[in-house]
């Protein structure tokens, strides 16, 4: 196959860092950029060392900040307009975070949950859409949270609770537990989106949601309070051990296998740990899936953006 481009969120740590290595070593022809929020040519560099293979571009880009998004994607484009980057063949957007309230916003005053796991990779993918070449792939990382069902999260994320885009995008009081219900919204929400975008994307070109279940060992909870990061991160490995997780080398070589191997499953699907499965009931919703992806249109539109900002300034 020919050597094409991959765009990578979401692998300074984690499962994540596992899986780009692997995909380098294995597809060593392919270029990768990755997308960091602070010197991503330093990460670039660690995973030249790492694997031995040159062919990585670091891009700076912070998730929270829609212009950085747009400039990264901006970069992005003009490599593959100049030849310096080989055809868009692949994105993983693998990016997201959990926090601990809901009153944080991005620098563009949105829910900063909703903000980073939501908003960012719809704008990336947006910007990108239209360079896409065949065969191709986008991986974008959902969880079995969005389930809301006890025995996917034990209790420990409330049920999603989904709302207009709108309103899902707006801080507002709230502690853990609401924190916890905009993560499992929001993963929710990534699930509308790849339903969105396989009614968009041009043929050859397939888009996965998938779910690497419980990963123990990832700085998942780097943003909690230290007690609280504790507790969390003591469940995550007592749930490896009953055979419900995994650590985060087993999970980056299940999501590198599954990407390697290019996902047979239809375009649209929810994969789990690599396995075409039904998601819940409610992600299959096409009125709501194209609301978001017409307000999310909305939402980072620049006029819109200045807006909010000039609100929260006063």
């Amino acid at each position: 196959m020919d050597s094409r481009t991959i765009v990578l969120t979401g692998v300074t740590r984690g499962f994540g860092r596992e899986t780009v290595e692997l995909l380098i070593q294995e597809r060593p022809q392919d270029h990768y950029v990755v997308l960091a929020r602070r010197d991503s040519e330093g990460l670039a560099a660690e995973l030249v060392r790492a694997t031995g293979i040159s062919a990585v571009t670091g891009v700076d880009c912070d998730l929270a900040s829609l212009a950085e998004v747009k400039r990264a994607a901006d970069e992005i484009l003009r490599g593959l307009d100049t030849g310096y980057l080989p055809p868009l063949g692949g994105y993983l957007g693998n990016a997201g975070l959990t926090v601990t309230t809901t009153d944080l916003h991005t620098a563009d005053g949105y829910e900063m949950t909703f903000g980073v796991n939501v908003l960012s990779h719809y704008l990336l993918v947006r910007e990108l859409l239209p360079r896409f070449a065949a065969p191709g792939w986008i991986v974008l990382t959902s969880s079995d949270c969005h389930f809301g069902q006890f025995r996917h999260t034990l209790g420990a994320t409330p049920p999603p609770r989904w709302e207009a885009p709108e309103r899902l995008a707006t801080p507002r009081a709230g502690g853990a537990r609401q924190a916890g219900r905009a993560y499992a919204t929001s993963k929710l929400g990534v699930i509308h989106l790849t339903h969105a975008l396989a009614r968009r994307l041009p043929e050859g070109v397939g888009v996965y949601s998938y779910n690497p279940a419980l990963v123990a060992g990832t700085d998942f909870f780097r943003h909690a309070p230290g007690p609280v990061r504790g507790v969390l991160n003591g469940f995550f490995q007592l749930q490896r051990r009953l055979g419900r997780g995994m650590t985060a080398q087993q999970a980056g070589a299940l999501l590198a296998r599954t990407v390697l191997a290019g996902p047979t499953a239809p375009t649209g699907s929810y994969l789990d740990r690599g396995r075409a499965v039904p998601s819940s009931p409610e992600s299959y919703a096409e009125a709501r899936e194209e609301e978001l992806w017409r307000e999310a249109g909305r939402l980072v539109d620049a006029d819109r953006r200045t807006e909010r900002a000039d609100i929260l300034a006063e």
